[in-house]
């Protein structure tokens, strides 16, 4: 790997927002895994081959109308559930890194302001990745003279995974890696040599891993946002990668998937912003793996149709192959799945008005 000196982020004064932005990202980008390492029984109650859909807009209206201040939520995520007795399912996550003693209050600010959107299909789950063992916030009550109410809350307690690395080492969920950097970090605050040591031996457990290209590049934008280091000590990390990737002749992060978190890296010094990090991040990472992600969007389109309504016209293969927009692919995967025949899936590609079908389509 390419030393570059524009990886380190600024310090911040608050670890919880350190924490809080990776672990943003990497929910995004691989929600399935989360919902399955974490929370395994909601994720069998729910139909994500239906696809799912973050509602970051709803999620910052409910920030802006809630009363308290302060307060980071995660994600809102709109899925679909099996039992066909409930449309949807709100899922309202949120990554809390530090210790707060109105945390049950605030879990059950949001839940109720869902609520009042929703009705009652909000679920709220929480992962604590503070480092106070006897904090375990699970509920929220209060009572006043002739009321009373209750809310309880699903939790995870990263710590809890202490006792479980050997389990996380075997494990070939993503998220197994998340939690070991996880509770790297939070091991490593106070001893620079220790974070390097730890990352070190974390890189070699990624790059050994059976992870795909594109999760290990997640999981090492993870790594490197939270295992911070002083400067000299990251170019001993950069050398490091350099003879590790020579000697085992690898090319994961030696590919333009690389360049682009570099790039992003970057961009985020010259910014000097938190916002800039985040955003720069972002860009060299999806400058990465964007063509990616969009291709085995439009080929998971493009097989259902096939396996439903053989054969498919190469008329509307051809346009799928142009659309750029991951939403609107998304959306075209739960239609291909629910839609009751091929001519009724190309009027609602053409109610999307992709220019792209304009063009190529013919009635046939």
């Amino acid at each position: 790997m390419a030393k570059n000196k524009g990886r380190q982020k600024t310090a911040k004064n608050n670890s919880s927002t350190e924490y809080d932005s990776p672990w943003k990202d990497i929910i995004e980008h691989l929600f399935e895994d989360f919902m399955k390492f974490f929370f395994p029984q909601v994720h069998e109650q729910i139909y994500l081959a239906l696809g799912y859909e973050f509602l970051e807009q709803e999620l910052k209206r409910v920030v802006r109308e809630a009363v308290t201040q302060n307060r980071a939520v995660d994600k809102l995520v709109k899925v679909w559930l099996k039992n066909g007795q409930q449309a949807f399912l709100y899922i309202h996550i949120e990554v809390q890194a530090q210790y707060d003693a109105n945390f049950s209050e605030r879990m059950f600010i949001y839940h109720y302001r869902l609520y009042d959107r929703f009705g009652p299909f909000v679920l709220s789950l929480a992962i604590l990745g503070d480092n106070v063992e006897s904090w375990r916030p699970r509920s929220y009550h209060y009572e006043t003279i002739a009321s009373e109410l209750s809310f309880c809350f699903s939790m995870v307690k990263m710590l809890d995974y202490q006792d479980k690395l050997d389990d996380l080492e075997k494990s070939s969920n993503p998220f197994a890696m998340v939690v070991r950097t996880h509770l790297k970090a939070l091991e490593t605050q106070k001893s620079p040599p220790q974070r390097l040591n730890g990352k070190v031996a974390l890189f070699k457990a990624l790059y050994e891993a059976n992870y795909s290209e594109t999760e290990i590049m997640r999981l090492f934008a993870f790594m490197d946002w939270l295992l911070t280091l002083p400067d000299e000590l990251a170019q001993q990390f950069d050398e490091f990668i350099e003879q590790y990737e020579e000697a085992k002749k690898m090319e994961y992060l030696t590919s333009f998937e690389r360049r682009g978190i570099e790039k992003g890296r970057q961009h985020c010094l010259q910014q000097g912003l938190q916002q800039g990090l985040q955003q720069g991040l972002q860009q060299g990472l999806q400058q990465g793996i964007q063509l990616g992600v969009l291709q085995k969007s439009r080929e998971h389109v493009t097989e259902i149709l096939d396996t439903r309504f053989q054969p498919v016209p190469k008329t509307l293969v051809q346009t799928i192959q142009t659309i750029d927009d991951t939403s609107l692919l998304s959306k075209l995967h739960r239609e291909a799945i629910l839609v009751d025949s091929l001519e009724r899936f190309e009027q609602l590609v053409d109610k999307y008005t992709i220019p792209a079908y304009r063009s190529h389509h013919k009635p046939h």
